[in-house]
């Protein structure tokens, strides 16, 4: 294993510690714990939360600022936050407007944020993301996994926010978001948990896993490495066909690296995915290509493809200005 790294133990910490001061005028580190703050709070509006565990950079904490997140929280690699983690993130994010969870199903993310919800005793309400159409059931969660479909989620009901909308509109709104968001991964190789110190699965040099999970877990099936083009018509069959006859109108496409994969692959693989997607009747009103929700080092990538209307459009145009995303302003 060859990491740029000072000590296992402490990657998670003294990352914190870089993107913070590498943003100093987005975010903030958490003064009572190590989550990540916006900066410049907006009293009186809903504050959205989200994490899960690290290795998914720049999910979530690059997602932490104006028209998105109002905090994350970052548990240990590939491990979800602590309820106290969370806890923490929620009462200095709150301003008075109450708090929406975003969550990825996870069973430990599940957990840990609901048990947060609970000893918190303010007026927190959670969306859970679950886009994933690989497998209904996978090593880490019960039912249909939240993957790259949360960035969405966080985009949209992070901009009806700044707006100034109640918690009961935004949980509704991130639930039909997250409602009308599929998405599907493939791997090219494994990634390497730092702890662990080798590769969590082996692939073989011409084989890929169809519909992977974001820590590595097993997809649908191991098979032998196609090239691209056949690789976006199998990822756009399982999205169309979860979705049926509502996949036909205006989507946002995201083709999403998970962190070994070249910007170069990416855009091909975008193109493949486009041309399927027109042709099986779907409108790319918008896009996004890069590493968003990355799995370490894993070679892949996943597809996401979400439903629009005109409100949902008008919100993800909305300005946004965080580490991560940033345009409008």
């Amino acid at each position: 294993m060859k990491k740029l790294i000072n000590a296992v133990d402490d990657i998670v910490n003294e990352s914190l510690l870089g993107f913070c001061a590498a943003h100093s005028d987005i975010v903030s580190l958490g003064e009572t714990a190590p989550f990540v703050l916006r900066r410049h709070l907006k009293p009186g509006k809903v504050a959205l939360v989200s994490g899960g565990g690290s290795g998914h950079e720049p999910l979530h904490g690059g997602f932490v600022g104006l028209g998105m997140l109002d905090a994350a929280c970052p548990g240990q690699v590939f491990t979800s936050p602590t309820p106290d983690l969370i806890l923490a993130a929620v009462e200095a994010a709150d301003t008075g407007g109450g708090v929406l969870l975003i969550v990825k199903n996870y069973e430990g993310d599940v957990m840990n944020f609901d048990m947060a919800r609970e000893i918190s005793g303010k007026t927190v309400a959670t969306v859970l993301t679950d886009d994933d159409v690989a497998v209904e059931k996978a090593t880490y969660s019960t039912g249909r996994r939240g993957v790259a479909g949360t960035i969405i989620v966080e985009k949209i009901v992070g901009a009806a926010a700044e707006e100034g909308r109640s918690l009961a509109e935004l949980k509704a709104l991130g639930d039909r978001v997250n409602a009308a968001t599929r998405s599907i991964g493939i791997a090219l190789t494994s990634c390497t948990v730092p702890a662990a110190g080798k590769p969590t699965f082996e692939l073989g040099g011409d084989e890929m896993e169809v519909g992977v999970g974001i820590h590595g877990e097993p997809g649908r099936r191991r098979q032998k490495l196609k090239p691209a083009n056949e690789i976006a018509a199998d990822m756009v069959d399982a999205i169309t066909n979860d979705l049926g006859a509502r996949s036909k109108g205006e989507v946002i496409l995201v083709v999403n690296g998970f962190g070994g994969t070249p910007l170069s692959e990416l855009y091909l693989m975008y193109n493949d995915v486009r041309r399927r997607l027109e042709a099986a009747g779907c409108i790319i009103a918008r896009s996004l290509v890069g590493n968003f929700v990355t799995s370490l080092d894993m070679a892949g990538c996943s597809a996401t493809v979400s439903l629009l209307d005109d409100e949902t459009k008008r919100l993800w145009d909305a300005p946004v200005h965080t580490a991560a995303l940033r345009w409008g302003v």
